[in-house]
């Protein structure tokens, strides 16, 4: 059976670009893009990845960069702007990846293959900045993924996580998921429950006394 292509969406506001990465993409046949814009309003649900400038209209759009995040979906940053800082705050904000405009097709696709499998791709231009970040929260999860492991550890399914939150099983599994992204890119693999466990509580980002002192919110029901 022929197996799933990946849909990726491509969100810039220079027509040229975006018709450069679309012919990037044509290049794999396992590709298929089913949505450009520019603007990261009306972003189909279902797409695979969203391949997202980080200036649209003379705008930085991290905000909606995190609200993407955080909603469930892959995001791959794809951007002229290579400071430390930007790729830092596009990676604390959710993006799975993030490629510089210069670094062409193989990183892109690269990028998409695996982003899109929910595996971790490091690019040069990520590399270099994550192999310089000295600071105290490297590898940092947002408040959303925080919760979602928070909860998790306490010994709640993924279903009920998704009930607690509002939110659906997939979105809670993509928090677990970009979590893990997170930790092998910083060169701390946590791929099983207890090794996310240990890496949070290296981090504090989840105190002991958070986890003890759970109690099920179905006996009080």
């Amino acid at each position: 059976m022929e197996s799933a292509r990946i849909a990726v969406g491509v969100i810039d506001d220079h027509p040229v670009v975006i018709e450069g990465v679309r012919t990037w993409l044509a290049r794999d046949p396992g590709i298929e893009v089913g949505h450009v814009a520019d603007t990261v309003e009306d972003v189909p649900c279902g797409l695979d990845v969203l391949i997202l400038d980080l200036n649209l209209h003379g705008r930085l759009v991290l905000d909606e960069l995190a609200r993407l995040a955080a909603a469930g979906q892959r995001v791959i940053t794809f951007s002229q702007f290579t400071e430390r800082e930007m790729v830092l705050a596009a990676l604390d904000a959710g993006a799975c990846e993030f490629v510089a405009k210069n670094e062409g097709s193989a990183h892109l696709l690269a990028a998409v293959r695996t982003v899109a499998a929910d595996r971790p791709y490091v690019t040069p231009t990520a590399a270099g900045v994550l192999a310089s970040d000295r600071r105290p929260d490297a590898a940092p999860l947002s408040e959303r993924e925080r919760t979602a492991l928070l909860l998790w550890f306490q010994s709640m399914s993924k279903a009920s996580v998704a009930r607690r939150m509002g939110v659906s099983v997939h979105t809670v599994e993509m928090y677990v998921k970009r979590a893990r992204v997170k930790y092998a890119r910083a060169g701390r693999p946590a791929p099983t429950k207890a090794d996310m466990l240990a890496r949070a509580f290296e981090d504090g980002l989840i105190r002991p006394d958070e986890i003890v002192g759970y109690r099920s919110a179905a006996s009080t029901d």
